[in-house]
């Protein structure tokens, strides 16, 4: 199947999306990507051509995707905001033949050298904006509609370049059979229903966004809106004026609801399934919504070579702090440091396999080798523990994991019992070498509002509620932690 085909099926006249009060049906959209199709097979792109999208979330950006994925082109979700060299960088690891640019990419855009990517032999702007030498969108949808080209289910989808938490980014190949692997997955646990609205702020250039929030939406007919940019109090008219039943956010989402003063007990009665992933929930916040305003968020895990979502909290009893059960169809084990499956109840890497596991690296086959056994495993870097119920909680990742004196400090452990203090808003720990004791922990804080922070009260505040090898020995203060788009502290830079 070709995982663009998702889209067939639906009512015409049911909503698909909805963008600054626009709303396109199923219908439309069908239409609009099969026009697209027409023109950018007519202009030479087809099969394994890659297609970047520099777009934010927004039809127009749908429309692309599916159209690429159609003609058996492989699309690639870029980030508009990202500088010029960055993007010119990824345009020219992947090859890109064609880019769709939204205004939002404008001024990166223009400080990019063309001559750098000499695959690049087409470019399409949003209309209403004058890129030299562009086609215009809207010019290409006046082109007939041809049918989706079929697809084996090993043919490459997507290249998503990964968050570059442990190194620089690399372009993780997606197949047609690794999307629609995980869509079904979910599908099981009846997550979302045609009649719901989901609230799409998600950004499409990362996997929680493009394949949850919009692919999932689209896989079962229900509508997303399209948001471009996050705030909380839009986000609350948004919720009541477009009738919003499900909010997949990250958990800076929920933390910037959470702060809203004065907040109605109501104000979320609306929502029916409030989901999170890709950081770390607080759980604080996670049991300030039960108590306040009734509502379970459901913490689920994944990452980019998972197409994303390994296991989801919905579904199951809810328990604070676990990232709940693995979906049906996915595999995983936990292994020690000697490669051995962990005893039961001791924590260990998670290891991953299921159709929904991505192809390798693009152009990288060491650091393919360094993720995926030969038998199919996904190390994922992360640490677990699952309990006698099946339910997982992750504890770290094994690359952060420092070492003390021969004793293993988990960093999420420290960062649990400083954001814990009530005058930290943020805390990130990471580890730095240490001449007697091999490595040391090293904490940076970001002070709440107006407030003085004693690097020494900070440290004793952590030795009343830690082991002493697992305290900061020096402790930062800083203005901001370092975050790429989903929120996930970057702790290459902290380093």
């Amino acid at each position: 199947m070709n995982f663009a085909e998702i889209i067939d099926g639906h009512p015409s006249s049911s909503v698909a999306l909805v963008s600054r009060g626009i709303t396109t049906s199923y219908g439309v959209l069908n239409d609009q990507v099969g026009r697209l199709r027409g023109a950018l097979s007519e202009l030479g792109i087809g099969r394994d051509d890659r297609v970047a999208l520099l777009c934010g979330n927004s039809p127009y950006f749908v429309v692309s995707y599916l159209a690429c994925l159609g003609i058996g082109a492989v699309a690639v979700p870029l980030n508009p905001a990202s500088p010029a060299l960055e993007l010119q960088r990824q345009l020219q690891v992947v090859g890109a033949r064609a880019v769709v640019i939204e205004p939002t990419a404008m001024s990166a855009w223009q400080n990019i050298d063309r001559h750098a990517v000499p695959s690049l032999t087409t470019v399409i702007a949003t209309d209403g904006h004058d890129v030299q030498g562009a086609l215009t969108f809207s010019s290409l949808l006046d082109h007939a509609p041809i049918p989706v080209v079929p697809v084996g289910p090993h043919q490459l989808a997507v290249l998503m370049f990964t968050s570059g938490t442990a190194g620089a980014p690399k372009a993780a190949m997606l197949s047609h059979q690794n999307l629609y692997a995980n869509v079904r997955q979910l599908g099981s646990f009846s997550l979302i229903t045609s009649s719901d609205v989901v609230y799409g702020v998600l950004p499409l250039f990362h996997i929680f966004g493009l394949n949850v929030m919009l692919g999932f939406t689209l896989f079962v007919g229900a509508s997303v809106v399209l948001v471009e940019r996050f705030d909380p109090v839009t986000a609350l008219e948004t919720f009541d004026t477009q009738k919003v039943t499900v909010v997949p956010g990250a958990p800076q989402v929920w933390s910037a609801f959470a702060q809203l003063p004065g907040l109605d007990p109501g104000s979320f009665s609306g929502i029916r399934i409030a989901l999170t992933g890709a950081a770390k929930m607080p759980e604080d916040v996670t049991r300030l919504f039960q108590e306040r305003f009734g509502l379970n968020i459901y913490e689920g895990y994944g990452l980019t070579e998972a197409s994303p979502v390994v296991s989801m909290s919905i579904g199951h009893e809810f328990k604070v702090g676990s990232v709940g059960r693995v979906l049906p169809g996915v595999e995983v084990r936990l292994v020690d440091e000697n490669g051995e499956d962990s005893l039961s109840g001791d924590a260990g890497e998670l290891w991953v396999r299921g159709d929904n596991i991505f192809m390798g690296y693009l152009d990288d086959s060491e650091a393919t080798s360094r993720v995926l056994t030969a038998d199919g495993w996904l190390r994922t870097g992360d640490v677990a523990v699952i309990d006698d119920d099946g339910y997982a909680f992750l504890v770290d990742r094994v690359k952060d994991l420092i070492i003390v004196s021969g004793f293993n400090v988990y960093p999420a452990e420290v960062e649990t019992v400083l954001n814990c203090h009530p005058q930290i808003a943020a805390a990130a720990v990471v580890g730095v070498a240490h001449p007697h004791t091999g490595e040391a922990v090293r904490a940076f804080i970001v002070p709440a509002t107006g407030v003085h922070l004693d690097e020494d009260a900070v440290i004793q505040f952590c030795q009343r509620q830690l082991a002493r090898y697992k305290c900061p020995s020096k402790v930062l203060i800083v203005d901001a932690l370092p975050v790429g788009g989903t929120g996930k502290v970057l702790r290459r830079e902290l380093h």
